[in-house]
C-alpha cells in the first residue's frame, strides 16, 4: 500500500509500506479522502511535538472497512464509517471527572496516516467514536466529522445564549465552521472577521451572513462597537493562531463577556492582556481543546442531518501521489482545505 509521510519540515514523501492488519477489537479502513488541516500545515512548516518525524500523517479521514477484528462488535466488512482519530480511556482522573478531552491516555493512543490507501483503528476508537456513514452524506462529508467535533466541543466550553452576539476572527476553515456551527446550532448572531473576499464568500455559503473585511485592530474594534450599540460582543472567538489575535481578542467583548481563544500556539508562547479589562469587566478567558465522546455524536448528528454545508471548504482535490504538491499549495496561502483521494 502507498502512504504518506511527513519526512523533515516541508518535506512530504509518499512511500510504499506493508498492509495493516486488524487489531483485536479494531478495524482495517480503506481511506475513499482524507482532508488536509490546519494542525497538518502547522506540522508541515515547523514539526510538531506530538509528530515525531518521519510519521505518517493525516487524520481527518473516512472510508470503508476491509478487514474486522475480532470482537469489533457491530461492524462488518463494506461499511462505509466515519470516525476520529482518538478516544479516551474512560478510567484515569480527567474521564472520571468529565474532562474526557483531557485523558492522560488520548494523545498517546491516538492514529496518525490518514493520508493512505489504507489505515487500522484500533478497538478504543471503534467502541467510542466510529459511525456507520449515511449514505446519503458523500465520503468528504463524512470525513469532516474531526475538525466539526473540535468546533462543536470548543462551543460546547463556550455555551453561548441563544441571543448572543459572537465575533469570530479567522476566515480560515475553523473560523468558518466557528460561525457556522454558533448560527446553526445556538441561533447566535454571528460576525466573522477576516482578510480574505473569496474566504467570506465561502463563509455565505455555509450560512454566516456577518461579515466583516479587512481592517486593523482598531478598525475592527470600531465595526463591533457600532453594530453592537457601543457594548461590545456576547464573545470573541480567535481562530487565526496567531498570538497579536490572542492579544487583542478580550478587546472586543463586553462588559462581562468572553473570549474564547481556540488556534493553538507553539510552546513557550507567552501572551499578555490587559488585566483592567480581565478584572474590572469580568471578561472571562477561555481556551479549549480538543474535543469530548460527546462532542463527536453530535458533529455526526450534524453531519449526518445536513445541518450544515462543509463541502464549500474544500478547494480541491488530489491524488495521494500529489500530497506533497497540495501542501505546498497550503503552504503559500492557497485554498483552505484539499480532499486527498488515495
Amino acid at each position: 500500500m502507498r502512504a504518506g509521510y511527513l519526512v523533515a519540515p516541508r518535506h512530504v514523501e509518499v512511500r510504499d509500506e506493508p498492509m495493516p492488519t486488524a487489531p483485536a477489537g479494531g478495524l482495517v479502513v480503506r481511506v475513499r479522502v482524507a482532508l488536509t488541516d490546519g494542525t497538518d500545515l502547522k506540522a508541515f512548516r515547523r514539526g510538531h511535538p506530538q509528530m515525531p518525524m518521519p510519521t505518517r500523517f493525516g487524520h481527518e479521514f473516512s472510508g470503508d472497512v476491509v478487514a474486522v477484528g475480532e470482537g469489533a462488535g457491530e461492524f462488518v466488512e463494506g461499511d462505509a464509517i466515519a470516525c476520529v482519530h482518538s478516544a479516551p480511556c474512560g478510567g484515569c482522573f480527567w474521564c472520571e471527572h468529565e474532562q474526557e478531552e483531557l485523558c492522560e491516555a488520548v494523545m498517546e493512543t491516538k492514529i496518525l496516516g490518514g493520508y493512505a490507501e489504507y489505515i487500522a483503528v484500533p478497538a478504543h476508537i471503534v467502541a467510542c467514536n466510529t459511525f456507520r456513514k449515511p449514505h446519503w452524506i458523500s465520503y468528504e462529508t463524512a470525513a469532516f466529522l474531526e475538525p466539526l467535533s473540535c468546533v462543536v466541543h470548543s462551543l460546547d466550553v463556550l455555551a453561548p445564549r441563544t441571543d448572543a452576539t459572537v465575533l469570530v476572527i479567522g476566515d480560515g476553515a475553523f473560523g468558518i465552521l466557528h460561525a457556522a456551527v454558533a448560527g446553526a446550532r445556538f441561533g447566535c448572531d454571528v460576525m466573522l472577521a477576516g482578510h480574505h473576499p473569496q474566504r467570506l464568500a465561502i463563509a455565505q455559503q455555509l450560512g454566516v451572513r456577518n461579515l466583516l473585511g479587512p481592517a486593523d485592530d482598531d478598525g475592527l474594534l470600531a465595526q463591533v462597537l457600532a453594530a453592537t450599540g457601543g457594548r461590545g460582543v456576547d464573545a470573541v472567538i480567535e481562530c487565526t493562531g496567531t498570538q497579536r489575535v490572542w492579544e487583542v481578542a478580550p478587546r472586543f467583548a463586553r462588559r462581562g463577556g468572553t473570549a474564547l481563544l481556540f488556534g493553538g500556539l507553539p510552546g513557550g508562547t507567552s501572551v499578555s492582556f490587559d488585566a483592567f479589562r480581565l478584572h474590572y469587566d469580568e471578561v472571562r478567558v477561555l481556551s479549549p481543546f480538543h474535543f469530548t465522546p460527546h462532542a463527536v455524536r453530535i458533529a455526526f448528528e450534524m453531519l449526518a442531518t445536513n445541518a450544515i454545508d462543509v463541502l464549500p471548504l474544500i478547494s480541491a482535490t488530489y491524488a495521494l501521489d500529489e500530497l506533497p504538491r497540495a501542501f505546498a499549495e497550503l503552504d503559500s496561502g492557497h485554498g483552505l482545505k484539499y480532499a486527498i483521494v488515495p
